[in-house]
């Protein structure tokens, strides 16, 4: 039985990152897809844990090589994830989390349509404001450059499966779980799961 892929996808700043570092800690057989990106590493981040830092003239050819399944420029940096990380694993029955940007979901929908995609949502511009602000990565000109481009990320909300408000983190987290193990319990994944058992159930 094949693994099932999530994709999980928010505006800038909206938590994602957090959120699903937690769900990983707490959910079981689920492995995160680590994606490459040209931008450079931030302090306490390690390559090949968090990303694979990749200098640009390398990520360029990667994709004239077919090398990824989705890739993007996000404020002059690329990302990007590979096609064949994620087939290998998923074919080997494990359930794959993809953490990125809309332009990615998108083309992750048309090469793997029964994928499972969220999105996540701040509880407004306010938080959003607060939340970029305190990270104290960026610049004031960055943070309304993220600002700015939000609500264009937000109103891609309606291509996604599942919609996540990250007002309350636990909340936000205890959701995320539910999508991860209700997909996990649908009759597909649970008869094949439960093969044995239902044989023995009908068998009589």
């Amino acid at each position: 039985m094949a693994g099932l892929l999530f994709v999980v996808a928010a505006a800038s700043g909206t938590g994602k990152t957090s959120l699903v570092k937690a769900l990983l800690e707490r959910t079981a057989d689920l492995k995160l897809s680590i994606s490459h990106t040209t931008r450079p590493i931030r302090p306490g981040e390690i390559d090949g844990v968090h990303y694979h830092f990749t200098p640009k003239e390398r990520f360029v050819e990667m994709i004239g090589d077919g090398y990824f399944v989705e890739h993007a420029e996000v404020f002059g940096n690329y990302y990007g994830t590979s096609h064949t990380g994620i087939t290998t694993q998923l074919e080997q029955g494990q359930d794959v989390l993809l953490e990125i940007d809309w332009q990615g979901a998108a083309q992750v929908r048309k090469i793997f349509p029964n994928s499972m995609q969220i999105f996540i949502v701040p509880p407004s511009i306010e938080a959003l404001r607060e939340r970029l602000s305190n990270r104290g990565q960026d610049s004031a000109e960055v943070i309304q450059t993220r600002l700015n481009g939000a609500v264009e990320e937000i109103r891609q909300h309606v291509n996604f499966d599942y919609l996540v408000v990250n007002d309350v983190f636990e909340d936000a987290l205890i959701d995320l779980q539910s999508i991860i193990r209700a997909a996990r319990l649908t009759e597909i994944q649970q008869s094949a799961k439960q093969q044995n058992l239902l044989m023995g159930l009908l068998n009589r």
